[in-house]
């Protein structure tokens, strides 16, 4: 190590208080962080590109440093979904300060771990009350049956009013009208489980389909339907 020539002249002056980091709570414990590997936590950060097309959720589960568990949502842009099976694949493994130095392909999916690394680092996880944490596959429990992202996609217009298009239950594919043109319901399909049924238990398309439907609301004491892609 270098000193320059003024601090080599300088007289000794001897540290007197010695004072600690602030311990922050990590999955039930009150940790002083000093070293990568003292980090671990579970929680989630939200990422966005420079022209704000397109956003990312990140979901991290971290164990003494190392990040063993991974999330990688997207919405808004073609191209990030591609980003995030690669993403998704680069970060379990490394380090938390490694996957904050690493290309993660797409500026959303970096723009989430920056964020996420602050909400870790500070102590700010979901799991930092939580004894022992929360088990790898966690982050799996965000998704719910299907694994599916949970998504919500409206569309609005003064001249038109309001679409319904995809809702946590799942895909919107008729919107319920009472006597005035409001909105009083809709119907839905729920994609993730009739997948599922279509591809693990060979069901035919129709009959996973009208198994999966389902409504919300007063959808049933509705004057008038539409489907909102194309009426």
């Amino acid at each position: 190590m270098q000193y320059s020539h003024e601090v080599e002249k300088m007289i000794c002056v001897k540290k007197g208080a010695k004072h600690e980091c602030a311990p922050i709570p990590e999955e039930g414990k009150w940790i002083h962080s000093k070293e990568i590997k003292d980090i671990s936590g579970l929680t989630h950060g939200v990422g966005w590109c420079a022209p704000q097309q397109g956003a990312c959720k990140l979901t991290l589960n971290v164990k003494e440093g190392v990040i063993r568990e991974a999330l990688v949502e997207t919405l808004g842009c073609s191209g990030m979904t591609h980003s995030a099976a690669m993403a998704a694949e680069i970060l379990p493994g490394k380090t938390i300060l490694e996957a904050l130095n690493t290309d993660l392909v797409c500026d959303a999916i970096n723009t989430a771990m920056r964020e996420l690394f602050l909400q870790i680092v500070y102590g700010r996880t979901q799991s930092a009350f939580s004894e022992d944490g929360l088990p790898i596959g966690a982050g799996l429990e965000d998704l719910g049956k299907g694994l599916r992202s949970q998504v919500g996609t409206m569309y609005g217009t003064e001249l038109k009013g309001v679409r319904y298009l995809e809702m946590a239950e799942g895909y919107v594919t008729r919107i319920a009208l009472d006597k005035d043109g409001e909105v009083i319901g809709y119907e839905f399909v729920n994609l993730g489980k009739m997948m599922e049924m279509i591809t693990k238990n060979n069901m035919s398309a129709d009959e996973a389909m009208n198994k999966c439907k389902g409504t919300y609301g007063r959808f049933d004491n509705a004057v008038k339907y539409i489907n909102p892609r194309h009426e």
